[in-house]
């Protein structure tokens, strides 16, 4: 029995949103051919029958061109927002306005607040940012239910618009009961990955995963500077990272997002943790059929740091180019690939030792460099779990990578893993017919020619996880 291939090779990873412009079979086929390697399902819109046609019908196309087809499940998590407003009243720089828990329709002096704790937690000196950080305040007082600002950044204040107070952590679980719910959603789905937004520390992380279906991974939304202060923890507490950007600019001046970026991007590769960068990638294309030549660079910037995966939010979702907004990325970052400026190695420098103290790390990275010096034109990585895959990805050695699986779904979550092809096999029982298994994949991907090496890594006792200690070379010519 042969292996099922997954897509064609390409390192950095392509993931749009499904929504009114993209959710039938028919486009979803074209985002597929275009360059898609995982779709987000983005729980913030849509109900639960619509999600689950979306998710047949990912299901039914990814099986008819036999590719292996993440679903990431992005939760909506708490939305704090303002109340009622009587209109959209103009917020003057240096005027006095209150936020409390008036619930009468809110005017130029104040706004209703329907949370009692974020105003018991605002302190004097904090800011608070409405409508995605357009407006700016600075608290001066507060009381019992009563918090009194200065407007530091004015404009136009309507009904129910978002609200953040950067730098404060916040007394709100990461989890609410609608996210309760469409976790029992995503479950019935099957989804590969499941995103928590508005993760503030690793304890979040915890309480979310017992919700999440056996073998499902667990993404933390990396969008709050409550967030950025527990990286490190957050990191080592999740599956995956993604760069929300969107919500970062809100709680950060713009000018720290993009250091950011770069320092979670080394972060999550020094963990073997996959990393996606989020949010207004190519936000133009939402209405023009080409974006602009900042967005363009934005991409290939992305690439340049080793990002695992970019993200298309409403360019895909309700843009008017869904297609030719995925088939745009696929192209940049074609091109910073085969530039010679793309040195994926080099962000975040060289690799801690400490991460390579075990034995299956250690044997990962050492197969990497010797198929770099071999000048191999594939590695094939055994693996049960995706540990073996994550320990060669995390090297970024350019050479591209097959995951070869018994498990459908670790082929498919390995499809958001820079470099990574992931592939149902069998099980092999010795190193004969490991070395077939790998030979058929690879040449099967175009990865293998009689002239071409590759470099095999497995475990013995083979179907065990975490026993990686084996590495094979095999030349084209003789397997």
């Amino acid at each position: 029995m042969s292996p099922t291939l997954a897509a064609p090779h390409r390192f950095t990873k392509i993931m749009p949103t499904l929504g009114p412009s993209s959710w039938d079979e028919a486009t979803i086929e074209q985002l597929i051919l275009a360059g898609a390697n995982a779709f987000r399902l983005n729980f913030s819109h849509a109900d639960a029958a619509r999600h689950r046609q979306t998710a047949a019908n990912v299901r039914a196309v990814a099986a008819r061109l036999g590719r292996h087809i993440p679903l990431l499940q992005d939760l909506q998590g708490p939305k704090l927002r303002i109340g009622q407003m009587q209109q959209g009243v103009v917020l003057q720089v240096g005027q006095t306005f209150m936020l409390d828990l008036n619930p009468t329709p809110g005017d130029s002096a104040r706004a209703p607040l329907p949370h009692p704790e974020i105003l018991a937690a605002l302190q004097v000196g904090d800011t608070v940012s409405l409508n995605d950080g357009v407006l700016r305040l600075v608290v001066v007082a507060t009381a019992a239910g009563v918090v009194t600002t200065t407007v530091t950044a004015g404009g136009i204040l309507s009904s129910h618009k978002g609200l953040n107070a950067p730098g404060r952590r916040l007394p709100v679980a990461a989890l609410t009961d609608k996210d309760l719910a469409d976790l029992v959603v995503g479950r019935a789905l099957g989804v590969d990955y499941v995103a928590l937004s508005f993760v503030q520390t690793a304890e979040d992380l915890h309480q979310a995963r017992p919700h999440l279906a056996p073998g499902c991974r667990l993404m933390a939304k990396i969008e709050t500077q409550a967030a950025i202060q527990n990286l490190e923890a957050i990191i080592a507490a999740s599956d995956a990272v993604m760069i929300a950007r969107g919500d970062l600019g809100v709680e950060l001046p713009p000018e720290e997002v993009p250091p950011l970026q770069r320092t979670i991007l080394a972060k999550a590769r020094e963990s073997g943790k996959p990393a996606v960068v989020a949010t207004q990638m190519l936000e133009s294309m939402i209405e023009s059929p080409v974006p602009t030549r900042a967005e363009a660079s934005d991409v290939a910037t992305a690439t340049y740091a080793g990002a695992d995966c970019l993200m298309l939010s409403a360019e895909s979702a309700s843009g008017k180019h869904p297609v030719e907004a995925v088939a745009v990325m696929a192209r940049i970052i074609a091109r910073a690939e085969a530039s010679e400026l793309w040195h994926p190695q080099g962000n975040g420098g060289p690799l801690n030792p400490a991460q390579g103290l075990t034995a299956s790390c250690a044997t990962s990275t050492a197969a990497a460099t010797l198929a770099q010096q071999l000048h191999a034109s594939a590695m094939v990585g055994f693996t049960e779990t995706g540990a073996t895959s994550l320990n060669l990805a995390r090297t970024r050695t350019p050479v591209p990578q097959i995951g070869l699986t018994p498990h459908a779904q670790v082929a498919r979550q390995l499809m958001l893993v820079w470099g990574v092809m992931g592939t149902v096999c069998p099980p092999v029982h010795d190193t004969d017919s490991m070395v077939q298994a790998a030979t058929q994949a690879a040449q099967t991907a175009g990865l293998l020619g009689p002239a071409e090496r590759m470099v095999i890594t497995a475990g013995i006792p083979f179907g065990a996880s975490g026993t990686t200690n084996l590495i094979r070379v095999v030349s084209g010519q003789t397997a």
